[in-house]
């Protein structure tokens, strides 16, 4: 499989809503940006056309 078919399994919704899942499971900590994990849910659900968008571009 090319790198570039791999980014798109990566950016799949399905596969991204599970990661989330999981963090949250895990009571996933505050990054760098200070956002906790409800902060996150809301930006991601905001701009996750653009995210997902900028990943698959490089």
């Amino acid at each position: 499989m090319e790198s570039n078919g791999l980014i798109y399994l990566i950016t799949d919704r399905d596969n991204l809503n599970e990661a989330f899942k999981k963090v949250r499971r895990n009571k996933g900590a505050a990054g760098v940006d200070a956002k906790g994990i409800e902060a996150t849910r809301h930006y991601l659900k905001e701009n996750k056309e653009k995210i997902t968008r900028q990943i698959q571009t490089g």
